[in-house]
This record gives structure tokens, sequence and C-alpha cells, in this order.
């Protein structure tokens, strides 16, 4: 799934349209991302197209929220049984949504 959504992406890029994401597809992005841990900002960045400043503010409300954890001693970040629960139910009412599309 997310190969096919960098491929949207990618496309969307090269037809010169412009793909706008909402702050929920992004935080379940970087829930997704650090699914399973040792996720560093590098690697969020990377994988869900977002600069570091923007980054900061996310990492920083999902901490807060304790939707992810930070380890200071690896630097790295996953995402809690919050998190988990969070992007569960947004993937659920994604996929009804994408089904009741015609």
């Amino acid at each position: 799934m997310l190969f096919l959504h960098r491929l949207l992406i990618i496309v969307c890029w090269a037809k010169d349209m412009k793909y706008y994401r909402s702050k929920a597809e992004i935080i379940s992005q970087i829930l997704e991302t650090a699914n399973g841990g040792d996720a560093t900002k590098s690697q969020i960045a990377y994988k869900v197209f977002l600069n570091y400043s923007k980054l900061k503010e996310y990492l920083t409300i999902l901490t807060e929220s304790d939707l992810l954890s930070y380890d200071g001693e690896t630097h790295t970040f996953k995402t809690t049984e919050k998190g988990l629960t969070l992007l569960q139910a947004y993937n659920q009412i994604d996929q009804i949504l994408k089904e009741q599309q015609i």
C-alpha cells in the first residue's frame, strides 16, 4: 500500500499536478513508518515526504499525545500501543471509504 501511495505521488508530480494530503493521512504515515521501532527522523522524513520543520511539528504533537515514543539513547521513534490503535482505526475507516467510492 505504501508503495502504491509513493507511486501516486510520483505520477502526480510527473504530470505537474499538486497532491495534497490531510493531516490524518500524514499522521497515519508517520505511525506506520515508526511501527516496529527504530525509525530515525531522517527515515521518517524520507518515507513520509516531509521537510524537517514540518516533521518536527508532527513528531512533537505525536509524542506529546503518547502516540509515538522517543528513545533518547538511540534517537529513534516507535509507535505506541495507543498509536497502533489509532492507526488501525484510521486504516479501517480509510478502507470503508474506499469501498464506498464508485
